[in-house]
């Protein structure tokens, strides 16, 4: 089978891409866009020219290449006349990560992303997501058929090995609203233990994933109070390094980790600060949440993940004539 995917560098989606395509047992060729190529992404700022060209390019490589399936980890060029067929997967989008965080409809500026958005959905031949609430936020913001299907995703991160010490730690974009790092550094005042947040835009500043991997070894409690999060890789790492996890109360992450965290709303600071209050003095919930959480994160391997994209990709293409 050959596979052309499309790829980025920003957030999960890289590592998602390549943990998937060492995964799958197939030719995959990776069509990276985004940072550091000629190509801006569907969701940043007047971005349809690039948008446009990034289209002409991918039906080029498609006529040199000769995919048997082409992966979409975006939306909008669900639309293109490609001749395999194609499966759109859902990481995230601006419509529901608007809605997660300022609860109301996006300003007009975002209509022709929404309808780009929309037409990639309806020309999609699947629509995948990692959970169930992406769908459901998918169906709740534009319009498009098909049921869509789950499929969660995996990592082949590996923990480091060190003796856990009494500090909170968060990793993430400051900048970024719906990561809601915000109200940890509010919490800092009310909790018992020191909290360490890392990542663009925080004090620290962005760290190497070597160093990420030392820090959640050595992290009790991992942090995450997020407004919007459609799977959280760095949640399953965190897990994985068995931190206990205090995360934010939404769909995905209930579906997820179900009895594996503590939950907060995440527009209630006196929550957060508390659940962070109760997990840092109570050594028995803590340790017990931490077990939970990693044993629960052995269910989203990259075989899992594979398996799950294979039966995806063989049902579409056992249903197109050869």
């Amino acid at each position: 089978m050959k596979v052309l995917m499309t790829a980025d560098r920003v957030g999960g989606v890289w590592t998602y891409a390549n943990d998937l395509k060492d995964g799958l047992g197939a030719d995959v060729d990776l069509a990276v866009m985004g940072p550091g190529t000629p190509f801006a992404l569907e969701w940043e700022d007047d971005p349809w020219d690039d948008v446009d060209r990034a289209g002409a390019w991918l039906l080029e490589l498609e006529e040199e290449l000769q995919p048997d399936l082409i992966h979409l980890n975006g939306f909008v060029h669900g639309s293109l006349p490609w001749r395999a067929p194609v499966v759109v997967v859902a990481h995230s989008d601006v419509v529901s990560w608007w809605h997660a965080v300022h609860d109301e409809e996006p300003p007009p500026r975002y209509d022709a992303y929404r309808s780009a958005v929309e037409a990639g959905l309806r020309a999609a031949d699947a629509v995948v997501a990692p959970t169930g609430a992406v769908l459901d936020d998918l169906r709740r913001h534009y319009r498009f058929s098909g049921a869509g299907i789950v499929v969660p995703n995996g990592s082949s991160f590996t923990p480091a090995s060190a003796d856990k010490e009494p500090f909170v730690l968060a990793l993430g974009r400051f900048w970024d609203e719906a990561k809601n790092l915000g109200a940890l550094e509010r919490a800092r005042s009310a909790s018992r233990w020191p909290i360490l947040a890392v990542g663009p835009g925080s004090p620290r500043g962005a760290v190497g994933r070597t160093q990420v991997r030392e820090l959640l070894a050595r992290a009790s409690v991992f942090a995450a109070p997020a407004r919007y999060e459609p799977f959280g890789l760095g949640i399953l790492e965190a897990a994985r390094s068995r931190c206990a996890l205090v995360l934010g109360d939404t769909q995905s992450l209930r579906e997820v980790w179900g009895d594996a965290a503590l939950f907060a709303p995440p527009d209630d600071d006196a929550a957060i600060a508390a659940a962070l209050r109760l997990i840092t003095h109570d050594a028995e919930l803590r340790e017990e949440l931490a077990e939970r959480a990693h044993r629960r994160s052995t269910r989203y391997t990259v075989e899992r993940m594979a398996a799950g994209y294979t039966a995806v990709y063989e049902r579409l293409l056992t249903a197109v004539p050869a």
